[in-house]
C-alpha cells in the first residue's frame, strides 16, 4: 500500500512541476533549443513543441506565418502565447494562402486552456484569431487589422474570454462580424475597442452574439465608426439564443443602428438585458428590436423577455438622413418588452413601437426633442425635458445637478451600479439614464498650466502612482474625495524624490473618486480615479 501511495504522489508531483518557458525571435533559428539566448525563429515551431503549463514569449519583430496551435493545456496549466515585455510583435499573413475558410491566421480550433496575448495580427485571408469547437480560451491585449472575415471569430465554443483587444479593418467583404460569437456559451466580451471595419457591404457588424449562443456577457466595449453596419448585435438566426447581458458599452458613429436584437431566420431569442449603455450619433437609431432577414425568411421571428433599462441614447438618426429613434420596437412577434429609466434625447424621435405582438411596459423614461413621428409614445411616469448633460460636445453624458433625471427613475429591475460602477441608487432614489448623479460626476480633469499630472494605472486595484512634472516642490498634498464630494483621505509628503508618489488603496471601496494635488499649498490639479 505504501508503495502504491508513493507512486501516486510521485505521479502527481511530476504532473505539477512541468512548466517550461520558450522564446521566439526574428533573429532565431528553429534548430535552436528555444531558450532566450537561442530562440526559435517561428511561432509555429513553438506551437508544435509546447505542452500544458508552457509559456511562449515572442520578441519584437514581424513574423510572416500562420500559427496553428497543436496541443491543449489543462485547467491549472494553460499554454500561453505572449508578446514579450509589451514589445511590438506582428504576425502577418501577407502572401500566405491556405484555402482559408472558417479558420484564422492564429488558429486555436479543437483546443482548450490556451491564452493568446499581446500580438498584432494582420492581413489574414480569413479570420484573425479563430476558435472552433474549443473551450477555456483567453484572447486579450491583441490588435487585429485587415482581416477578410472576423478579427476574432468564436464558433461552437464555451468559456471564452475576449478582453482588451483592438479590432480594426475587419470584414473586408468576408462575411461575419468584427467580433463574432456563434453557437457558444459562457463567454465574456469586454473592454475591446472595435472600429473602422472594412469598406465592403458583406458582413461587418461590430460585436455579434448569435446563432444559439447563451450565457454571454458583453460589457465595457467601445464600438464606433463602422461602415454600413450596426454596433452590437444579438441575433438568433435559426437557433434558440438566450441569456445575454449587454451593458456599460459605448456605441457611436455607426452607419446603421447602435444596438439591435433580431431573429433573422426564425430562432427564438429571449432573456436579453440591455442596460447602462451610452449610444449616440448612430445613423438609424440607438436601440432597435427588428424584424429583418438577409435572406427574406417568411416565418415568424420571435423576440421575448427583453429589458432595456437605464441607457442613454443621444442624437441618433440625426446625421446624414434625418430619421431614426432612440429606442424602437418593430417586430410583430416581439413580446414581454420593458423600456424603463432610459434617457432618449435629441434623437430624430425618441421612443417608438411600430410592430409588437403584445404591449410593452414603457415607464420612467426621460424624453427630450421631437417625439411626433409614427409610432412614438411617451409611456407612463416619464419626464419630458432637457436632461442637462455635462457637455454633449465632448460626449460627456453625466448629469448636472439640475437634471430632472435625478431621483426620478424606478427601482424595478434597475441595475445595481451605473456606467461608472457607482452604486445605484446614489441619492434618495434611482436616476434615469446610464449615469447616477453624484457631486463629482460633472468634474473634469483640471490641471494647472505648465504641469503634467498623471495617475497610472487608472483604473487601479491595490495601488496607483501619482507623477507630477513641471514644478519643483518642497511639499505635495494629496486629497481623495468620494463620489459625494466627501474628503476621504488627506496626506502630505515632504521632499518627494522625482515628484512621484506610490499610493495604496487598501480599505477603499470600488468606485469613482477624485484626487486633488497641491504643491507647496497651491492647487496643481485634479483627476478622476476609478478603483476596481
Amino acid at each position: 500500500m505504501k508503495i502504491v501511495i508513493l507512486n501516486i504522489l510521485l505521479f502527481i508531483t511530476t504532473l505539477g512541476i512541468h512548466a517550461s518557458t520558450y522564446y521566439v525571435a526574428s533573429t532565431g533559428d528553429d534548430t535552436y533549443p528555444g531558450t532566450e539566448m537561442q530562440p526559435w525563429a517561428t511561432i509555429q515551431k513553438a506551437a508544435n513543441a509546447v505542452i500544458a503549463g508552457d509559456t511562449v514569449f515572442v520578441k519584437a519583430g514581424t513574423y510572416n506565418e500562420r500559427v496553428i496551435v497543436q496541443h491543449s493545456g489543462t485547467i491549472d496549466n494553460y499554454i500561453v502565447f505572449s508578446g514579450f515585455n509589451n514589445e511590438l510583435v506582428t504576425i502577418t499573413g501577407t502572401g500566405i494562402s491556405w484555402g482559408a475558410s472558417w479558420n484564422g491566421l492564429f488558429d486555436v480550433s479543437d483546443k482548450s486552456y490556451i491564452k493568446i496575448s499581446g500580438f498584432t495580427i494582420m492581413n489574414a485571408d480569413y479570420g484573425g484569431i479563430w476558435a472552433d469547437n474549443s473551450h477555456h480560451i483567453i484572447i486579450e491585449n491583441n490588435h487585429t487589422f485587415n482581416t477578410f472575415s472576423s478579427g476574432i471569430g468564436i464558433w461552437n465554443c464555451s468559456y471564452i474570454t475576449i478582453k482588451n483587444n483592438e479590432i480594426e479593418l475587419a470584414c473586408n467583404d468576408g462575411e461575419q462580424e468584427c467580433i463574432s460569437v456563434a453557437n457558444s456559451n459562457y463567454c465574456e466580451v469586454f473592454e475591446n475597442n472595435v472600429h473602422d471595419n472594412g469598406p465592403g457591404t458583406n458582413g461587418g457588424e461590430g460585436i455579434d452574439i448569435k446563432q444559439g449562443s447563451y450565457n454571454i456577457n458583453v460589457f465595457k466595449n467601445e464600438v464606433h465608426h463602422l461602415n454600413n453596419r450596426l454596433g452590437i448585435y444579438a441575433d438568433a438566426w435559426d437557433r434558440h439564443t438566450h441569456d445575454i447581458n449587454i451593458y456599460q458599452n459605448r456605441i457611436h458613429h455607426c452607419s446603421e443602428t447602435g444596438l439591435a436584437v433580431a431573429s433573422e431566420n426564425g430562432g427564438l431569442i429571449e432573456n436579453i438585458n440591455i442596460y447602462n449603455n451610452i449610444i449616440y450619433q448612430n445613423k438609424y437609431g440607438g436601440i432597435e428590436l427588428g424584424d429583418w432577414s438577409d435572406i427574406g425568411f417568411p416565418g415568424i421571428k420571435p423576440i421575448k423577455h427583453i429589458k432595456i433599462i437605464n441607457n442613454t441614447c443621444y442624437n441618433n438618426g440625426n446625421y446624414d438622413n434625418g430619421w431614426g429613434f432612440g429606442i424602437e420596437i418593430d417586430n410583430p412577434n416581439a413580446s414581454d418588452i420593458t423600456i424603463r429609466n432610459n434617457v432618449c434625447s435629441n434623437n430624430s424621435a425618441q421612443i417608438a413601437i411600430h410592430q409588437i405582438e403584445s404591449g410593452a411596459i414603457v415607464d420612467h423614461n426621460l424624453l427630450y426633442g421631437n417625439n411626433t413621428a409614427s409610432g412614438t409614445l411617451y409611456g407612463t411616469d416619464s419626464i419630458i425635458g432637457n436632461p442637462f448633460f455635462v457637455d454633449t460636445n465632448l460626449y460627456n453624458f453625466h448629469l448636472l445637478k439640475k437634471s430632472p433625471a435625478i431621483d426620478n427613475g424606478d427601482s424595478i429591475d434597475a441595475p445595481t451600479v451605473d456606467f461608472d460602477d457607482i452604486n445605484r441608487p446614489f441619492g434618495s432614489d434611482y436616476d434615469i439614464g446610464a449615469y447616477e448623479y453624484h457631486s463629482s460626476s460633472g468634474i473634469q480633469n483640471d490641471i494647472q498650466p505648465g504641469i503634467l499630472l498623471t495617475i497610472f494605472p487608472n483604473p487601479c486595484s491595490d495601488k496607483f502612482t501619482v507623477s507630477i512634472e513641471g514644478r519643483s516642490s518642497q511639499q505635495i498634498t494629496l486629497q481623495l474625495f468620494d463620489g459625494k464630494g466627501m474628503l476621504i483621505r488627506k496626506h502630505s509628503y515632504n521632499h518627494v524624490k522625482g515628484n512621484s508618489i506610490e499610493y495604496y488603496t487598501d480599505g477603499l471601496s470600488s468606485g469613482l473618486y477624485v484626487l486633488t494635488v497641491s504643491i507647496n499649498n497651491h492647487f496643481a490639479g485634479s483627476r478622476k480615479l476609478m478603483i476596481e
